[in-house]
């Protein structure tokens, strides 16, 4: 038992140690848009026109201020168009009325989406329903629940257009108003960086990508060369997939930090991210039950064996697993200082990688037995789910 205790430590060490060196060299090389540097009088004269396209199902009670914030952006040429996806509640009435107003006369566009064709995923079809329409250079992919700061769009372009990038992603500020939520959201992010290297991103030599549902900027003849978003007609992780398309198709990618430029409240309550993603969590796996049930192990152990190790280890034996922890709190510090989750929620780190475990189980348990998935009132069999992955 004392070799296995020493194997795993000396592997958990090993793993963490790495990933965390690789951060803390790559993570300050992300630009932050919010410094002074990145001032919007860098922006080049004439502006490139953007189009906004924000995409609601039953978002009554955030599409108000969501579209008033986007109608008060101090950048000089955009439009917005707001798709009202086959909302049964008065999400289209609120759209409307926002569309009625002065402020938004020639600058806001609503669609009303009353039928979903055949082949398409509904929030897909209503960004590319949208997109078909813009008249923007960039066109700027956002959800219904994000609010945006004045000066946003002013600095995404700035940087985007200095740095001759594709595609841009901005990583919102999320809002937590509760323990449970700051813990689930530390723990995603934490998990991401481990995933999906942010300092990565620029890099046209290595493979990862970055996509992000509340701000998604892309050149229109980028988007268009990469198929629009028919390309993805059934795709659950179009945001991801987007960033994934671009990058493979080798346009300049970037991602940034913004402070509060954008900003929302993406769960509820701890179990918000339980819902939020079961729908996605076994798309991830491909929908393969071998993977996602060896990425549930691996889940487990990356996350909770360093605790279990230096409690149960004896001697020496629990040295790797202290290094391991180490570089793990070095993540929440790193979080501490990007982000409102204080370094302290490093003690919820079991709880949090349990509920995530119990997540990715539940997704493809619920995948499997529904036969499919159920987004936004709207179900998508399985069989056409795996056909239109990209």
């Amino acid at each position: 038992m004392n070799y296995f205790y020493w194997i795993a430590g000396l592997l958990l060490a090993l793993i963490w140690v790495s990933r965390v060196l690789d951060a803390a060299r790559g993570m300050p090389n992300v630009a932050d848009i919010a410094c002074p540097e990145w001032d919007p009088k860098r922006l080049s004269t004439p502006a490139p026109r953007v189009s906004i396209i924000v995409a609601a199902r039953n978002e009554e009670d955030h599409i108000s201020e969501a579209l008033a914030r986007l109608l008060q952006l101090d950048y000089p040429d955009y439009e917005v168009i707001a798709v009202n996806d086959r909302s049964t509640d008065r999400t289209g009435e609120r759209m409307d009325e926002i569309a009625a107003t002065a402020q938004a006369r020639g600058r806001l566009q609503v669609v009303h989406v009353a039928e979903l064709p055949p082949g398409w995923l509904g929030k897909v079809h209503a960004m590319w329903t949208a997109a078909s329409r813009a008249t923007g250079e960039w066109l700027l992919f956002t959800d219904a629940d994000v609010l945006f700061r004045s000066d946003a769009l002013s600095r995404a372009v700035a940087y985007a257009e200095s740095e001759h990038a594709d595609h841009l992603v901005l990583f919102p500020h999320m809002v937590m108003h509760s323990p449970g939520e700051t813990m689930m959201i530390a723990f995603f992010q934490a998990l991401f960086v481990f995933g999906h290297r942010p300092w990565k991103v620029a890099d046209p030599k290595a493979k990862d990508h970055m996509g992000a549902g509340a701000f998604n900027m892309v050149r229109r003849r980028v988007y268009d060369a990469i198929g629009t978003y028919q390309a993805m007609r059934f795709e659950v992780l179009d945001d991801m997939k987007l960033g994934k398309l671009v990058k493979n198709a080798g346009y300049a990618q970037r991602n940034v930090f913004g402070e509060n430029l954008i900003s929302l409240r993406w769960i509820k309550g701890t179990f918000g991210m339980v819902q939020n993603l079961t729908k996605n969590f076994f798309a991830i796996m491909s929908y393969q039950v071998p993977r996602a049930l060896g990425s549930a192990f691996m889940l487990a152990f990356l996350n909770l064996m360093p605790f279990l190790g230096i409690l149960f280890a004896h001697g020496w034996a629990r040295l790797p697993y202290a290094i391991a922890l180490l570089s793990i709190f070095g993540i929440y510090l790193g979080m501490s200082w990007k982000s409102d989750v204080p370094v302290y929620y490093f003690l919820l780190h079991p709880v949090s990688s349990t509920l995530f475990v119990y997540i990715m189980l539940r997704s493809m348990i619920l995948t499997l037995k529904r036969g499919g998935v159920v987004w936004r009132g709207t179900f998508y069999p399985l069989d056409e789910l795996r056909r239109g992955m990209v």
